[in-house]
């Protein structure tokens, strides 16, 4: 069962800014080019803009049947242990000064927010994960509610 899916899609003014850009830029390289120049350029140096915004949104953040998706990797919730829902600030300092080179980032430069998930176990390579999302209460709670409960007293893992 599915409790959490986000897409995270490059917003309108990121794909504004950066189609205005490539625009722009596309006119500066075809200057002084006849036709046939300028339309490739064109549809080279917009579609490039184009295409990397797209993949930048085809990534997705999903908490299902005790498992955390995000982009392509794969975490069970049983290796999850410590979950906060972090601030702008608090990401900063993540991604930044604090961060584990070691660690599973999926950001994003227009995601300012994000879920910090510490990774339990003896076979794990990653010390903790950091997802940027919208809606990082929403996205930290779904990953508890899937938690698998420990079989000793009914207790979550963590």
């Amino acid at each position: 069962m599915r409790s959490y899916t986000e897409q995270l899609r490059a917003p309108a003014g990121v794909w504004i800014l950066g189609m205005f850009t490539a625009f722009l830029f596309a006119s500066m390289a075809w200057a002084g080019f006849n036709v046939l120049v300028a339309i490739t350029s064109y549809v080279v140096i917009c579609g490039g803009s184009a295409a990397v915004l797209l993949a930048w949104g085809r990534a997705t953040v999903e908490v299902s049947d005790g498992e955390l998706r995000a982009g392509a990797v794969t975490l069970p919730l049983a290796m999850a242990g410590e979950v906060a829902a972090l601030d702008e600030a608090g990401t900063r300092v993540m991604r930044g000064p604090s961060a584990n080179p070691q660690a599973y980032l999926l950001s994003r430069p227009y995601l300012k927010q994000a879920v910090y998930v510490e990774v339990i176990g003896e076979h794990q390579n990653r010390p903790y994960w950091l997802i940027g999302t919208r809606r990082p209460a929403e996205l930290a709670a779904a990953i508890e509610r899937s938690r698998p409960q420990a079989r000793a007293g009914g207790t979550t893992v963590g």
